[in-house]
């Protein structure tokens, strides 16, 4: 892509990573729209939604062609959009997360044997190990001596006692919680916000990262890495959790009322066989969660629509350090919260 007399390189680069987002994004919201409602197999969406890929392979393309098409305007509100639905995305993001560790906990702490509670407490060590053995690399590279780097080093710090604050928390006896969630969110945190310092412009003086393209590269690899992995746990979620994602009438609800009850049950074998199967999970949330995917791609490769830098230099700016660094102080706040909400509303289930 070539600038022009009226628009720079990079604002046409930006467009076409908008217009093939908006594309994603609009192919998805329509799919999770038509699915609203589907409770049961026999519900003709329910094939929609598992066949016609060339169908929904052709119409994807269309939609994608047609957004180079659309007035600039248009490109530049759903730009604006977007931030708003990659920060939902994010959150989402959170709640997968929150939700996985909590689950490995419990499939490990079920099987209720020793080498289990072993390997508990033997990951939950590695990964405080590693949480803090980020946070001191992190201090090297980003408060370099000499500087005044009193943002960064207040990031690190609170990286590293909210790290502490989790296994105190979690370990106190009212809470009753484990050491492995708060070991992996503690993780997770300390590489938010290596990722959000990392995004920090290149000419500050307290970013200690100068080889830019492989910063750049190796911050992009990341975050669209753990999109698709989000994308995809959240699916694998959808298809095999009791709660996550499954609407009241799927039998992996959690609900203890039976689908048939005794009298249907005597009515004979024909009649269970033409009875319809409930969905398991619900198919509007699952391409909506597609659809958020597509916002969060769009801003994480145009620096959140940044391009007060190099194109070179993706996903860099001072609005992408504090989307990282709020990413990090929300996922703290919604795991504490699964720790103490069933103190404080006791008659609610919290993961």
């Amino acid at each position: 892509i070539k600038s022009s007399g009226t628009h720079s390189k990079e604002w046409y680069q930006m467009e076409a990573v908008f217009r093939v987002s908006l594309g994603n994004f609009l192919f998805f919201a329509i799919l999770a729209l038509v699915m609203i409602g589907v409770k049961d197999q026999n519900d003709r969406r329910d094939s929609w939604h598992h066949d016609g890929w060339i169908a929904k392979l052709v119409i994807w393309v269309l939609l994608t062609t047609l957004m180079f098409f659309m007035p600039n305007e248009v490109i530049t509100i759903y730009g604006t959009l977007s931030k708003f639905g990659a920060g939902l995305f994010l959150l989402v993001q959170v709640i997968i997360l929150l939700d996985a560790t909590h689950s490995w906990n419990d499939a490990w702490v079920a099987k209720d044997e020793q080498k289990w509670y072993y390997a508990l407490l033997a990951v939950s060590v590695v990964c405080y190990i590693a949480a803090f053995t980020i946070s001191g690399i992190l201090f090297i590279w980003f408060n370099p001596s000499g500087h005044d780097c009193g943002l960064n080093v207040f990031f690190l710090v609170t990286t590293m006692i909210l790290a502490f604050s989790f296994a105190v928390i979690a370990l106190h006896p009212q809470v009753n919680g484990s050491l492995l969630p708060a070991s992996v969110i503690s993780v997770y945190c300390a590489y938010v916000c290596y990722t959000g310092l990392s995004c920090e412009p290149r000419d500050y003086t307290c970013n200690g990262l100068h080889n830019k393209s492989a910063v750049s590269t190796s911050t992009l690899v990341l975050g669209m890495l753990t999109t698709v992995l989000s994308v995809l746990y959240s699916a694998l979620r959808a298809g095999s959790s009791t709660t996550f994602l499954s609407p009241p009438s799927s039998p992996k609800s959690g609900a203890k009322k039976p689908l048939l009850d005794s009298k249907e049950l005597e009515e004979g074998k024909e009649k269970k066989e033409t009875e319809p199967r409930p969905v398991s999970y619900s198919y509007t949330f699952f391409h909506l969660i597609f659809a958020l995917a597509s916002m969060y791609s769009a801003m994480l490769l145009s620096g959140w629509t940044s391009s007060s830098e190099s194109s070179e230099l993706i996903d860099v700016g001072w609005t992408s350090v504090w989307v990282r660094i709020g990413t990090e102080w929300v996922t703290a706040a919604l795991y504490v919260w699964t720790l103490v909400a069933p103190l404080i509303i006791p008659d609610r289930e919290f993961f």
